[in-house]
């Protein structure tokens, strides 16, 4: 019998910040605002990238996965954010929750790993800048997105299967603003062993995995930075790796951030802060922080709004 037969819920309830009925509309336009702003930021990036033939790099082909991966799951999360904070009845099905779970869950792990491969990116263009083009070759490149969005796709289908066996059979209120993992394991009646288990297995695997690729990376970048003499080649170095630092710096802090708060009641609103910052902030500030301080975006942006402006003279 499988988990559907099993579970006499069909249905859940979001309760998102239901508790605090005087901020629904100023979050929501809040959060509209942000969304629209991501949309907006990314959309922009990977525009950028594909008008101007400088930045047909591997950096920037990485960076516009980034920007595709952040619309992405911003997407999967914000719409049903914004639905609950403004309409009575915050309900969402069991299938409707496994879906945005498992889209959810693809995009971020894939997040995850296409921005160790930036580190990764960053590395061989600081320590071999000579072998770089030959190194990060487009075949290389390719490869190694495509292995991030299936391992994406392996981590969050486990994880969805989990959770797609358990048996739901007493409330049905997840103390959420989403269809998060352990907001939804908490209302299971059944056994959760395998689910937290695969849960821990797949979440340390993916973290201490990134976190070892990002840091030797950048190891190795110090010790190259170290040894350079001219100034102008360390600031190159610097500005190289600098928005890239900030992003990974930003995304692991808010998921070591999760993996730190106690799993207890009174800790349930810092969870959901936490959450809503790390889905609907997080893609709103990669394509200003690699924007802002990126000289071939902000030049292509420039020609851009130049050339519109003459034709509109004429």
């Amino acid at each position: 019998m499988d988990g559907e037969n099993k579970s006499s819920v069909t249905t859940f309830i979001l309760l998102g910040f239901s508790e605090y009925p005087q901020l629904q509309v100023p979050l929501f336009l809040a959060f509209l605002t942000i969304y629209t702003v991501t949309l907006v930021g990314n959309l922009g990036i990977i525009a950028v990238i594909r008008i101007n033939p400088k930045v047909h790099t591997p950096m920037y082909f990485f960076l516009c996965h980034l920007s595709f991966l952040d619309i992405c799951y911003s997407s999967v999360f914000t719409p049903k954010l914004l639905e609950i904070l403004v309409v009575e009845a915050r309900s969402i099905t069991f299938r409707g929750c496994m879906v945005l779970f498992f889209f959810g869950c693809t995009f971020v792990i894939t997040e995850m790993f296409v921005l160790a491969v930036m580190a990764y990116d960053r590395f061989v263009a600081v320590c071999n800048p000579l072998l770089y083009t030959v190194a990060m070759s487009p075949k290389l490149c390719a490869l190694l997105v495509a292995g991030s969005y299936t391992w994406g796709g392996i981590c969050s289908l486990t994880l969805t299967y989990s959770l797609a066996e358990l048996s739901f059979c007493g409330s049905n209120i997840i103390n959420h603003s989403g269809c998060e993992y352990s907001a939804i394991l908490s209302l299971s009646c059944s056994d959760t062993h395998f689910s937290q288990m695969a849960c821990l297995i797949i979440s340390t695997f993916n973290e201490t995995s990134n976190l070892v690729i990002i840091l030797t990376s950048y190891i190795f970048i110090v010790f190259t930075t170290i040894k350079m003499t001219s100034s102008g080649g360390l600031h190159k170095a610097f500005s190289t790796c600098a928005s890239h630092l900030t992003a990974i710096t930003i995304f692991h802090g808010t998921i070591l951030l999760l993996y730190c708060v106690p799993n207890s009641r009174s800790s349930w609103l810092l969870v959901k802060v936490d959450t809503v910052f790390f889905t609907v902030m997080i893609p709103m500030l990669n394509p200003l922080i690699y924007s802002l301080r990126n000289k071939d975006v902000k030049e292509t942006v420039r020609k851009l709004i130049i050339s519109k402006h003459l034709s509109h003279s004429i």
